[in-house]
């Protein structure tokens, strides 16, 4: 019943993309991997491509043997697993060891379930009603150290190097964390505080489009504003996922305004999932 297409690309002018798209039958993901600022520490001698890979590959294998667990229990078990795949060179309780988002979805039978852990939105068509699913902690976090900052005293303040170290420095300490936010990382409790659910895939209300995002690509309504969340689905529906990162793409070079991140540019993946009526 599931149709797949997708796409990812990994930021203009770097070869390496942190972001991950994989299916596994009836499971489709995004991945998005914590990009290390230079000049910081991890304690581990991986790094986020390497950590998106072994996750993906751990999720797909804690599937396959336990189809009938939770989203959440299967990614809980892929985390221990790539705890184990480290060995014992890295510090994973290293505030800063190799993270990721994750955004699945699972078609079963007559229902579909999904996962969302942190800033990788997904979008549904859920009988002509579009639903967006999102985590939004990490975005309450990184407000609260923009308010954190704005009151640091003027001769520090003043300085965008020690505001940005400090505002990282202040990140991690919030990573997996109550108050704080949630991501895929070394602590397995991780997943079991991700946005989840089920969603039926039968009669005129049933689900018919899905589109899985990372931030790279989410950042076309989120960053820009040049499209709405319906708008997106759309695209993506009638010109491919190629399309949305094209248009974002664009909009990071002809409109550096309206950034709100760090990066200027970010690694971008989009998978559509397309239901046929029952």
């Amino acid at each position: 019943m599931m149709r797949v297409r997708s796409a990812s690309a990994p930021a203009t002018g770097r070869a390496v993309n942190e972001d991950l798209v994989f299916r596994y039958g009836p499971l489709v993901g995004v991945l998005d991997g914590a990009t290390v600022p230079e000049g910081f520490d991890t304690g581990c001698v991986h790094g986020p491509v390497w950590y998106v890979r072994h996750l993906a590959a751990r999720i797909g294998l804690a599937v396959a043997a336990r189809p009938a667990a939770t989203l959440m229990s299967n990614l809980a078990a892929a985390i221990l697993a790539v705890r184990a795949d480290h060995g014992s060179r890295c510090d994973l309780d290293h505030p800063g060891t190799p993270s990721a988002t994750v955004c699945l979805l699972r078609e079963s039978g007559e229902e579909a379930d999904w996962l969302v852990l942190c800033d990788s939105p997904l979008v549904l068509d859920v009988g002509g009603r579009v639903d967006v699913i999102s985590d939004d902690r990490l975005a309450t976090a990184m407000a609260d150290l923009r308010r954190m900052a704005a009151s640091v005293p003027a001769g520090d303040a003043d300085d965008p190097a020690t505001r940005f170290r400090r505002a990282v420095a202040v990140q991690r300490e919030r990573m997996n964390r109550t108050h704080g936010y949630w991501v895929a990382a070394a602590d397995p409790d991780a997943a079991y505080h991700a946005v989840t659910g089920t969603v039926s895939l039968r009669g005129p209300a049933g689900l018919r489009r899905a589109a899985l995002l990372t931030d790279g690509a989410s950042g076309a309504v989120e960053q820009f504003g040049l499209l709405d969340w319906a708008g997106l689905l759309d695209l993506v529906t009638a010109e491919g996922p190629e399309a949305l990162i094209g248009l974002v793409r664009a909009a990071e070079r002809d409109r550096p305004d309206r950034l709100r991140r760090q990066k200027a540019t970010d690694d971008a993946s989009v998978v559509l999932c397309e239901f046929a009526p029952a």
